[in-house]
């Protein structure tokens, strides 16, 4: 018998990223991984090696996440609420939802983000959100994280064959409303669109925002379930609803979901985050959270 710590702690970010992409949310992820790490501590004693520690302690946290799941509602974002509007006068509406929550890449091994960069991208995260629980676990570690079917039937107490008709069955659920997840852009070409965009925002520059996002770019900002589709749209929205003024705007670069971010800070007081996709041929989508709470959790001071 090893030392507890010495043999799990290897794991925690690991196994945060997985619990993250079950339970769309850095709160709850957070949670599932404090009550794995409790329920394997008082375990510990009784495990005999029978599975690696990592297989072991993926059952444990998968376990947990299914539970959690089963007392809360699904996760969204505006845009799996329903269609973009087209009036970039429209005032946007609340909606009392559960939100899928950004994730910050400094708690996440920077491993998993260089290598599943697409697998932690907010559009997936949410499209994930629609599958039953066990199918959400089967397809992560399977076509996410790659395990083979063995390993996850130990995760999930059932048998191979189970593990790939489970399989199937999220697969073709995907398959009728696939994410929509970019073409990826190399880390060292996104630093300097996400510099473009911050200086556009905190000058209130919407010729220089024409620039940056594509001609199809989407907005969508929680906790508004209204969303914004196309440059011609998105632009004027910003614009008339949301600039202001030079200086009224305050962004501070940053990184979540393997994606180029920053906090925001309106007047002086914080907002929340946004969360920028990056293609080669522009931003093609914004997504904003107004939660301040966000930015506190990514690092930053609740002022400037």
């Amino acid at each position: 018998m090893g030392d507890f710590s010495t043999d799990t702690e290897p794991y925690r970010r690991e196994l945060l990223a997985h619990c993250y992409r079950m339970l769309g949310s850095f709160d709850d992820a957070e949670d599932a991984v404090q009550e794995t790490y409790l329920r394997a501590w008082r375990a510990y004693e009784g495990f005999e090696g029978r599975a690696s520690v990592r297989t072991w302690l993926h059952q444990i946290a998968t376990n947990a996440c299914l539970s959690a799941l089963s007392h809360r509602s699904r996760r969204f974002l505006p845009s799996g609420l329903g269609g973009p509007v087209d009036d970039p006068a429209a005032v946007p509406v609340t909606a009392d939802v559960a939100w899928v929550q950004p994730v910050p890449d400094s708690v996440l091994d920077p491993a998993t983000i260089v290598a599943s960069r697409d697998s932690l991208r907010l559009a997936l995260i949410a499209t994930l959100q629609a599958l039953p629980g066990r199918q959400r676990a089967v397809f992560i570690l399977r076509d996410v994280m790659s395990w083979p079917a063995s390993d996850v039937a130990q995760v999930m107490g059932t048998s191979t064959a189970a593990v790939k008709s489970t399989l199937q069955r999220a697969r073709a659920r995907l398959a009728e409303e696939p994410p929509d997840v970019e073409r990826a852009v190399e880390p060292g070409q996104l630093e300097p669109v996400l510099g473009h965009y911050i200086a556009a925002v905190e000058h209130a520059d919407g010729a220089a925002l024409e620039r940056v996002l594509r001609a199809d770019a989407c907005l969508e900002a929680t906790p508004f379930s209204t969303w914004f589709s196309g440059r011609a749209t998105c632009v004027p929205y910003l614009v008339r609803q949301v600039l202001g003024s030079p200086g009224d705007w305050r962004l501070l670069p940053t990184s979540a979901n393997g994606q180029p971010a920053a906090v925001g800070y309106h007047r002086g007081a914080a907002y929340g985050l946004l969360v920028l996709t990056v293609t080669p041929t522009g931003i093609a989508r914004i997504h904003a959270f107004g939660d301040p709470a966000l930015v506190k959790r990514f690092g930053f001071p609740p002022t400037l």
